[in-house]
């Protein structure tokens, strides 16, 4: 049984203002995101719901449009909706690293065009995600809310979004050591008698390992974040978030608990239910138990219910079971 529920986990950590939801594909994690945003709203919080999947369904959900900023959800005082443009995230950090790269060539007087360069940047496979991380702590930074929950990527894509902070740190040092080295080595075969004031790139690798550092701060901060995994009870989506629960305790994301989606009321099906939907049910509760023996923090239990969830008021009823 449930030994810590949603609301006394929130109680305990009255200063959680980041909360993201992940899990395997398919398993609810936008409605549990969306559930969580309009309790938080409903409680007087000013409150974004925001997502970096690049495959977003918050439109759909919400029934509007919140595509490309955020938005008021209709009906829910104290709440914005914010689909993250993932296109027009990329081009802005295409621009911001040809205005770096054609900066930096012009300060080590290189006479090369910055094209190659930025090509080789942008090609590589982790540049998406690289650029969603840097619009999600924009967004974060920028302070303009209350609490803040974060509809994200299928675990594996998150795990990777969540650890950037970490990996740009031992980046960015090794970048520093490296300028210090070159700048030395200038100075020391220069004729110039008078050294360089400034250096644009060092000063930049500085203020950008500051970000990071913040960055960092705020994703491993166990009063104010917490990455809360779904699950639904079946195999994959337990075995995938077995395998990761314990990779965000290694980058020191705090986590906040297992919520199980979908789960079948068994006092709705009759004995003379079709045979399909008793297969279901027993196949679930052999995964319940499978769920109660692996994790020790499940927070809450959300039923199957008899429609999809869209619109305002099934998020209210999610709400309902994801917080009692």
């Amino acid at each position: 049984m449930i030994e810590k529920n949603m609301p006394q986990f929130i109680a305990e950590h009255p200063g959680l203002k980041y909360s993201f939801y992940g899990g395997k594909g398919g398993v609810g994690k936008t409605v549990l995101a969306g559930a969580a945003a309009l309790w938080q709203a409903q409680r007087g919080k000013r409150t974004l719901l925001a997502s970096t999947n690049p495959v977003h369904s918050l439109t759909s959900m919400l029934d509007q449009d919140v595509f490309g900023k955020p938005t008021p959800v209709s009906g829910v005082p104290n709440l914005w909706a914010h689909e993250i443009d993932t296109r027009d995230t990329i081009q802005k950090s295409k621009r911001e690293i040809r205005e770096k790269i054609e900066w930096f060539l012009r300060f080590a007087e290189i006479k090369t065009k910055a094209d190659e360069f930025v090509e080789s940047a942008t090609m590589n496979p982790a540049f998406e995600e690289s650029a969603m991380f840097e619009n999600m702590i924009d967004i974060m930074f920028e302070d303009k809310y209350e609490a803040y929950v974060f509809d994200t990527a299928p675990t594996a894509n998150a795990r990777r979004l969540l650890g950037m902070s970490s990996v740009y740190g031992l980046w960015v040092n090794k970048m520093m050591q490296s300028r210090k080295e070159a700048q030395s080595l200038r100075d020391l075969l220069s004729f110039r008698k008078k050294k360089q004031e400034k250096d644009p790139l060092m000063e930049y690798l500085i203020s950008f390992r500051g970000r990071m550092e913040n960055a960092k701060m705020l994703l491993t901060d166990d009063q104010k974040t917490a990455f809360f995994f779904v699950t639904l009870p079946e195999a994959l989506p337990i075995a995938v978030i077995k395998r990761f629960i314990a990779w965000f305790h290694d980058f020191g994301i705090p986590v906040g608990g297992v919520v199980v989606n979908m789960l079948i009321d068994q006092t709705m099906v009759s004995e003379d239910a079709p045979e399909f939907v008793r297969n279901r049910v027993s196949m679930q509760a052999g995964y319940m138990e499978e769920i109660w023996q692996s994790f020790a923090d499940v927070r809450a239990i959300v039923p199957l219910f008899e429609t999809e969830v869209r619109g305002v008021h099934m998020l209210e009823r999610t709400a309902q079971f994801l917080f009692s």
